[in-house]
C-alpha cells in the first residue's frame, strides 16, 4: 500500500518494546507507537530496539511516558506504576529522581516528558490529556528549561543509564 501511494506510512502500536523489536526485524515499518517502555524508569529498550529503530529509520511515537502516573505524581501514596500500585523499589527510585529534580528546580513531569525526546528515534511523545487545562500544562511542561547538568547528575547517581541520550 505504501509503494502504491495509498498510505504514506505503515506503523504498529504495542505495549512492549520486545514485540516492536521483533516486528521491525521481520517487516518494513515507518513508525511504531510504544506505550511507556522507554521512560526515566525504564531504559532496557536501549539494548537493541532503539538502535535498530535508528538504523532502520523507524520513528517511535512514545505514549504512556509517565509509567501509568508515578512520573507525573511523584512517589505519593497510591502512586501507580504500570497500572498497579507502585512497588517500594520503584517508589524509592522515584524519590531519588525527585531529589535531583528539587536540586535543579526541574519539575518531575518536565523531566519525564522531555527525557524520551533526547533519543533520536523518538520524535514524538504523547502524554495524553482529558481537559484543556491538562493540554496547556503539557505544553508548558514540554517548554520547561532543563539544564544539561541535570541529566548528567541523573547519570552520575545511576538513576538513568549512562548510555541514554538526553535532550540538548
Amino acid at each position: 500500500l505504501r509503494d502504491e501511494g495509498v498510505v504514506k506510512a505503515v506503523g504498529l502500536g504495542v505495549n512492549e518494546w520486545q514485540v516492536a523489536h521483533e516486528a521491525i526485524r521481520q517487516q518494513d515499518f515507518d513508525c511504531l507507537l510504544l506505550a511507556g517502555r522507554y521512560t526515566l524508569l525504564e531504559q532496557d529498550a536501549l539494548d537493541g530496539f532503539l538502535p535498530l529503530c535508528e538504523k532502520n529509520q523507524v520513528s517511535v511515537i512514545l505514549g504512556g511516558g509517565y509509567n501509568s502516573g508515578i512520573l507525573a505524581t511523584g512517589a505519593v501514596p497510591g502512586a501507580k506504576y504500570n497500572y498497579s500500585p507502585a512497588p517500594e523499589a520503584i517508589l524509592e527510585r522515584v524519590r531519588k529522581i525527585e531529589q535531583v529534580c528539587r536540586e535543579y528546580s526541574v519539575p518531575l513531569k518536565a523531566a519525564s516528558l522531555q527525557f524520551v525526546l533526547g533519543h533520536p528515534a523518538i520524535p514524538t511523545n504523547i502524554p495524553g490529556v482529558r481537559t484543556v487545562a491538562q493540554l496547556e500544562d503539557n505544553l508548558n511542561t514540554f517548554r520547561a528549561d532543563i539544564p544539561a547538568a541535570f541529566w548528567a547528575e541523573l547519570k552520575r547517581r545511576q538513576l538513568i543509564r549512562e548510555d541514554a541520550p538526553t535532550p540538548q
